[in-house]
């Protein structure tokens, strides 16, 4: 007796996630326009000042209009409705672009590493009143985008990347202004290339926790702070529970948790309840403890439990 329950109240998120990411899809738009912008501005900037910090920090800009870019497209696709082969639809596509994200941004922090280090042991000149003209556009610019950002909704795994890009610019931003307002004031060089390893070791920590968050999705890991032997001991207090078991919880993407329990139920209670009453309990009860909305119970007899493999095969 195998029935699936919880659909109206997933249409209902289904209906609030589509919206809340068209908001998020307009937002994007403005930050690709923001952030080209810069990188062209600081593409100029490091050509005219010879400054590898801006270079840095404009390579930086670029990786990340290629992930706003990335997350728009994944996001458009993820609208799709579901087919006969997809049957969640594309919301994955956020995650794998998620994913991506952070892979270049882990090669663009490598490279910044590697060229800073170079400059480090043979310095080139730096125009350092230039460098503080261009890093102060690039900051304004950031901030603008940051402002934007600020709104949107953060659960999102594309949004979140696009926001901290943009939050990690605008630091970088900010250590290429002292070091060309060092450059300046003192002619220390050097501060252009100690400002470029700065901004690769600001990127690196976020690209880590990127990889991490989108492969445990990927992996269709238990969600971040779901117990599910708490969801076990919730399920098996309603009335006429027996045992829950193949209890299965995964994200579809974020923001979507999913959930999915054979649960043995009295004869009695089925009886007098009805097994709709019973599927009401069980999602009533995941959705009010734990949040989860998508679930889909599987309601057996406990008379039938005999015909149901609990264990490995070979185990009683």
């Amino acid at each position: 007796m195998g029935v699936g329950h919880g659909h109206g109240h997933a249409a209902g998120q289904d209906g609030g996630h589509a919206a809340s990411r068209a908001a998020d899809r307009g937002r994007l738009v403005k930050v690709l326009a923001v952030t080209a912008s810069v990188m062209v501005i600081e593409v100029i900037g490091a050509w005219v000042t010879g400054s590898l910090a801006l270079l840095a920090d404009a390579g930086h800009m670029a990786t990340d209009a290629s992930a706003v870019l990335i997350a728009l497209s994944a996001s458009y696709v993820a609208t799709r409705p579901p087919g006969p082969r997809a049957t969640f639809g594309l919301h994955r596509a956020e995650i794998l672009a998620a994913l991506v994200n952070a892979v270049v941004l882990l090669g663009v922090c490598g490279w910044l590493a590697w060229a800073a280090i170079g400059r480090l042991r043979d310095p080139e000149p730096v125009h350092g009143s230039g460098m503080v003209g261009f890093a102060l556009l690039g900051l304004l610019a950031n901030l603008v985008a940051l402002a934007i950002l600020v709104r949107a909704d953060r659960s999102s795994l594309n949004i979140r990347g696009a926001f901290l890009e943009v939050a990690t610019d605008t630091l970088g931003s900010v250590l290429a202004l002292v070091a060309g307002a060092v450059i300046w004031l003192t002619g220390f060089d050097r501060a252009d290339a100690l400002a470029s390893l700065a901004i690769a070791v600001l990127i690196l920590p976020r690209s880590i926790s990127l990889i991490r968050d989108s492969a445990a999705v990927l992996l269709e890991t238990a969600p971040k702070g779901l117990d599910l032997a708490d969801v076990r001991r919730h399920l098996a207090r309603l009335p006429g529970v027996v045992e829950v078991h193949d209890l299965h919880a995964w994200t579809i993407t974020s923001g979507m948790p999913s959930l999915s329990a054979h649960v043995t139920v009295t004869d009695e209670r089925l009886a007098e309840q009805g097994v709709g009453a019973v599927l009401d309990e069980l999602s009533a009860c995941v959705g009010e403890h734990f949040g989860i909305r998508h679930a889909t119970f599987q309601v057996e007899p406990q008379s039938h439990r005999e015909h149901e493999d609990l264990g490995e095969p070979g185990c009683s």
